[in-house]
């Protein structure tokens, strides 16, 4: 039986396409080749074209064009915000003239601030202080206890006075000479510069009076720092701490003390050999003289009278007999005295004589408790070299000035000659 030949298959590994066997198959001509569209792209070079994964200009112009006007609106609104901030900032309630003494509690956050703050008709808008006060750093610089704030403050303003920020508003103070403390305290809160409780308080506590060096001997109601509050002319900020305001009174008081003392030290010598004086009873003594003297050239005369009413021993009684001390007892301490009850403000028998009255020099021998004001240089210049007198009375001639005596005869006349000359 014969063999069938097999057949040939195109494409086997052993045959190739024409029949060959082993060899592999041919590739088409070059002239018949398509050139890759990249190939294409470059000319025919043979290399391939990079691909670029940035976007289209028109994009790229878009893009930056959404970025701009985020931009500009975020500028626009954070403009937007601080002239809103600032310009109510600086806006005004109306200004009645009323102050507000208030002890502002610690750790309020914005909204319990602007809230005390509209309750006491301070600010028009609660919720606008409150959005202010977050805006402007919030309510952590602000000091605790008593303030002195004031109707027609600007929220900016009422930061700054609850923060006590330098640079706040400030006022000048003049003090006269013979200004009671409680003097002092009205005309410092009409000045919005402490309030008249908070200064009052201040000038009585006894640790503020013994950290001042100030001596406190002596009866209940001379427990101040009346007649060591220096008069002159102070600038001080705005809603100051009353107790700032007395330690630069008392300072200023302390300086002039020591000149008038190493100027006047053979009186005071003198004061301390007779009478066991120290500075407080010289500076109570000079208070009676600031309130009872007008023309300047008389205030040696009047205390030398004073002395000598307390060291000749003719003058057994020893009593000053100065209406302004028992006037200054019903401002000081009315609730003693039953004739301060119904007291005008000025001097009347009950009122001079009462002896409930602890300040009355008719009533009570020596000097009153402590001073009745806050004395002058000269007033206490006159006390440390009063003129070398006799003189034991005095009694108002006109004109500021008075009508000296040695005896009690004389002054009696002068008291009706002046009675015949103001009757009606």
């Amino acid at each position: 039986m014969g063999v069938r030949p097999r057949a040939s298959r195109p494409g086997n590994r052993r045959t190739g396409g024409d029949g060959a066997q082993g060899s592999p198959p041919r590739e088409p001509p070059s002239s018949t080749r398509k050139t890759p569209p990249a190939r294409r792209a470059r000319g025919g070079s043979g290399q391939r074209a990079p691909t670029s994964r940035r976007p289209a200009p028109a994009r790229l112009k878009r893009g930056r064009a959404i970025v701009l006007v985020l931009a500009g609106a975020l500028a626009a609104a954070a403009a937007a915000l601080v002239a809103l901030v600032v310009g109510y900032g600086r806006m005004r309630t109306p200004d009645r003239g009323r102050v507000v003494e208030i002890n502002w509690p610690d750790g309020l956050d914005t909204d319990d601030a602007a809230a005390l703050l509209a309750a006491e008709g301070l600010v028009e808008s609660e919720r606008a202080m409150a959005l202010y006060l977050r805006a402007t750093g919030g309510t952590e610089a602000f000091v605790p206890g008593p303030h002195l704030l004031f109707e027609g403050a600007t929220p900016r303003e009422l930061r700054q006075l609850l923060t006590r920020a330098e640079g706040r508003p400030t006022a000048r103070i003049t003090i006269p000479e013979g200004f009671s403390r409680f003097d002092i305290a009205t005309r410092l809160e009409k000045l919005r510069i402490a309030g008249r409780k908070t200064f009052l308080a201040a000038t009585a506590d006894g640790a503020l009076l013994d950290a001042l060096g100030i001596e406190r001997g002596g009866a209940v109601g001379a427990e101040s720092a009346e007649g060591y509050l220096f008069p002159a002319t102070y600038d001080f900020p705005l809603d100051s701490d009353a107790r700032d305001v007395a330690k630069r009174l008392v300072a200023e008081a302390d300086r002039r003390w020591s000149t008038l003392a190493a100027q006047g030290k053979d009186g005071l010598a003198a004061l301390q050999a007779t009478l066991g004086w120290g500075r407080r009873e010289v500076l109570t003594l000079a208070s009676i003289v600031e309130k009872e003297a007008v023309v300047e050239e008389e205030r040696p005369l009047i205390a030398s009278v004073f002395l000598n009413r307390l060291l000749d021993p003719t003058f057994r009684s020893r009593r000053l007999q100065s209406d302004p001390t028992a006037l200054y007892g019903c401002v000081a301490w009315p609730e003693e005295a039953p004739s301060c009850a119904d007291w005008d403000g000025k001097p009347t028998p009950a009122v001079v004589r009462d002896p409930s009255n602890r300040y009355s020099t008719y009533a009570h021998p020596g000097l009153p408790p402590g001073p009745i004001a806050n004395p002058g240089a000269p007033s206490i210049a006159a006390v440390l070299a009063p003129a070398a007198t006799k003189y034991l009375y005095f009694v108002a001639a006109g004109g500021g000035r008075h009508r000296f005596s040695e005896s009690l005869d004389d002054h009696n006349d002068a008291v009706r000659k002046r009675r015949e000359a103001t009757a009606p």
